[in-house]
């Protein structure tokens, strides 16, 4: 009977109060709930306090580059199609350094389920301001303000071909679970953007902050209507945060269209070469 404890690695350094024990703990329950063991999932992290959750997960895991998890996990999936890839990465990992892949990674409808920590800074170099800090935020790296706009992670998400974007707020352990289930159980990819409180070197989006600015979605919202979730994503512009599942849409994902795929065997099953002499033979 697998558990939690399966999915146990080293105990984790992040500061007491920060959201990404929250995350964890979600996760680990939708992992129980939807019966994997550690050797059913694979997922690739990025850099930074998220990213240490590499040593802490136990399950099959890739640390990537900074900003370099989505192609590490898009290589994955398409070596094993099979097998369920996610991307763990914070807001800084996936919008700044990592925002041309995760473009792509929308464009192509990949297979992954990609959890974004959001909490406004790079808290593991100690709170410079990350992509989605609020426009004017003081940091070390801005000592004066941000200068630019935040940017509107779901809005960009929805807009560039994501078929599954949620939101959830850290603290709330039980919707985020429900979120990253909806994700996994999703056909494409699925992009939920956790709303991660850093108690150390964000003081402006603390607990309190979310628990005043977000709500939950009513249950008669539609998140197949389009032009309804961009308006409800472009909210956060205003500091008002929705949670739940802002859009959904069944399209075809990436690897089901992949020619050398099509037969329905992994990469890893197909016939490979074991001798070259008529390759030699053919171009010599």
């Amino acid at each position: 009977m697998i558990d939690t404890k399966d999915f146990e690695g080293y105990t984790p350094t992040w500061c007491p109060g920060c959201g990404d024990w929250g995350i964890n703990a979600a996760l680990k329950r939708a992992f129980i709930s939807m019966k994997y063991d550690p050797s059913q999932i694979c997922i690739a992290f990025g850099i930074g306090c998220s990213g240490n959750m590499n040593d802490f997960l136990n399950a099959y895991a890739f640390h990537g580059l900074h900003g370099r998890a989505i192609p590490t996990a898009i290589g994955i999936k398409l070596a094993n199609h099979k097998l369920p890839v996610m991307v763990i990465a914070g807001d800084g990992d996936t919008y700044g350094e990592g925002g041309n892949h995760v473009l792509h990674l929308c464009r192509g409808n990949h297979d992954i389920t990609l959890i974004v920590h959001d909490n406004g800074v790079y808290g593991l170099t100690t709170g410079q301001v990350a992509p989605t800090a609020l426009h004017g935020m003081k940091s070390k790296s801005t000592p004066t303000g941000m200068i630019e706009r935040s940017i509107s992670p779901l809005a960009f998400l929805i807009s560039q071909g994501a078929t599954y974007v949620a939101q959830s707020f850290a603290a709330d352990i039980l919707h985020t679970q429900s979120m990253i289930e909806g994700g996994l159980k999703h056909t494409g990819l699925s992009v939920i953007n956790v709303l991660q409180p850093c108690v150390t070197f964000n003081k402006v989006n603390t607990y309190q902050y979310y628990i005043e600015k977000s709500y939950k979605l009513e249950e008669s919202y539609d998140p197949t209507d389009k032009p309804q979730a961009l308006a409800r994503a472009i909210e956060m512009d205003t500091e008002k945060f929705p949670l739940g599942v802002i859009y959904k849409e069944e399209r075809e994902a990436y690897h089901t269209q992949v020619h050398a795929l099509s037969a329905g065997k992994t990469l890893l099953e197909k016939d490979r070469f074991t001798a070259y002499d008529k390759l030699y033979e053919e171009y010599r």
